[in-house]
């Protein structure tokens, strides 16, 4: 892992000194006097520039603040956290009072849509590279794995967006949306390509990239999301049929270093608290305790309705949820009360040890797509293709790990009633997954969304909320050409 993220430091510097985004998608600005023409000449250039997409993937607009406010904050998960009168951009999105100028919008949209141009140019411009046949197949299908994961964040968040699939000129900017039934074409295509030119695995020096079962395992979830419960079904049991994949055996350590790049990871960003920094991610530091000791800012407080929705027993609530007067997962300190907020608690599954380079050098790897999830998009997919017995073996292996070696939680599901089953299985989704940035989009293409934030306090406005603002800087800047989401 750190040899990877070394090159992807080394990476991210030539691709500086090549070219750069603005903080907007259509307002791109050379910043050094190095061509694409004279770079994309060699291997290594290939090798590099894909390791560019890789560190955006640690920055502060995808995967850190904003990022975790219209996931889990948005939600009925978590509340914002932290003091009161702390982030009051998040205070609107977990009270659901935002408007297209919430900073947070506009964030992730620069964020994605720069990892964008970036795999853009990278398909674009390796195939001309002469190199290594399949190393230029795989690189080509790492880039289009990532460039389906941005637009797969940004069509679920915002709806039509403009599909952008070339290095733009100066006079094609100004970009109107694209239908969202188009931009999940171009994801399914995109992973089909890469789970068909991508490894299985990679050598120690390279883990961290993307595999054949992480292309298929988020195709398996693309599916899903959009009601094809058969491709969902193929694409997920292809992951499991593989057999390389596993569950870790102990919950409670899967989100501690040792459950890094475990038997369980499909995809997860690497991130590494280098002396010299360029490795880590502010992820860590802002929902961690804010307080003695010090490790974060205490946002993304896990919710009162998050905390009662775990069955008795359930070990994965205690693996989740950080309380003052609880001893760190390394035993190097307790929790202390912090007066200054209000109902504390932290979500333990972003704690990360002591560690060089200060809390915003978060050395902790950022979970995206585990095997659980999988073997869950199986058992919903199943159950819904008819085939409920089936979905009962998967279910059931997700609740077997949790319970671990007490027998008396968490027994098997039995019931083969699909619609009682269907709720089974979301139930055991929300816990499973509890405070990984899944449940707002797992309410969202569920159809219950607007009745789940109104169950727990939240002004959710059908017809409205179902999607988030498209940011006014984008609508300013596009001329005309693109026409916000209704009744915003």
């Amino acid at each position: 892992m750190k040899s990877l993220l070394y090159k992807n430091r080394l990476a991210l510097i030539m691709m500086l000194l090549l070219t750069a985004c603005s903080e907007d998608f259509l307002e791109k600005k050379p910043l050094g006097q190095l061509s694409s023409d004279t770079f994309f000449t060699t291997e290594e250039h290939a090798i590099l520039s894909t390791n560019t997409v890789y560190s955006m993937l640690r920055n502060w607009e995808v995967h850190v603040f904003s990022y975790i406010g219209i996931t889990d904050i948005v939600s009925d998960d978590a509340d914002k956290g932290s003091t009161p009168n702390d982030a009051n951009f998040l205070t609107e999105i977990d009270n659901f009072t935002f408007d297209p100028g919430n900073t947070a919008f506009g964030g992730v949209w620069s964020g994605f849509y720069r990892g964008i141009y970036r795999a853009n140019l990278n398909i674009n411009r390796i195939p001309e590279i002469d190199m290594n046949q399949a190393l230029k197949e795989r690189l080509i299908g790492e880039n289009k794995f990532l460039r389906a994961y941005f637009y797969f964040k940004l069509v679920r968040w915002f709806g039509d967006v403009p599909l952008i699939t070339v290095p733009l000129n100066p006079d094609e900017y100004k970009q109107a949306r694209t239908p969202a039934a188009q931009v999940y074409a171009l994801i399914e295509q995109d992973l089909l390509d890469a789970a068909a030119s991508l490894p299985t695995s990679y050598p120690p020096d390279d883990v961290g990239r993307i595999t054949q079962g992480a292309a298929q395992g988020l195709l398996s979830k693309v599916y899903l999301t959009q009601g094809n419960f058969a491709g969902a079904e193929q694409y997920a049991m292809a992951v499991i049929n593989s057999g390389n994949y596993a569950l870790f055996p102990n919950y409670s350590e899967l989100f501690q270093p040792q459950g890094e790049n475990s038997s369980e990871s499909l995809f997860e960003v690497q991130a590494a608290a280098f002396e010299i920094g360029g490795g880590g991610t502010q992820y860590n530091e802002v929902q961690g305790v804010r307080g003695v000791p010090n490790l974060g800012w205490g946002f993304n407080r896990p919710s009162d309705d998050l905390v009662k929705a775990y069955e008795s027993g359930d070990p994965r609530r205690d693996a989740t949820i950080f309380y003052p007067g609880e001893v760190l997962p390394d035993g190097s300190d307790i929790i202390r009360d912090n007066p200054n907020i209000e109902n504390e608690r932290f979500n333990q599954k972003a704690w990360v040890p002591d560690h060089p380079g200060g809390n915003g050098n978060g050395p902790g790897n950022i979970r995206i797509l585990r095997y659980a999830d999988v073997l869950l998009i199986a058992a919903e997919a199943l159950n819904e293709n008819g085939k409920a017995q089936e979905a009962l073996t998967y279910l059931n292996m997700v609740r077997a790990r949790a319970r671990g070696n007490n027998q008396n939680l968490l027994p098997d599901v039995t019931t083969t009633n699909q619609a009682a089953l269907r709720q089974r299985i979301w139930q055991e989704r929300r816990v499973e997954l509890a405070m990984e940035q899944q449940r707002w989009f797992d309410l969202q293409r569920q159809g219950r969304v607007g009745e789940v934030m109104r169950n727990v306090g939240k002004n959710f406005v059908d017809g409205k909320h179902e999607l988030f603002p498209i940011p006014q800087t984008e609508i300013d800047l596009s001329g005309g050409l693109m026409i916000q989401n209704p009744n915003y």
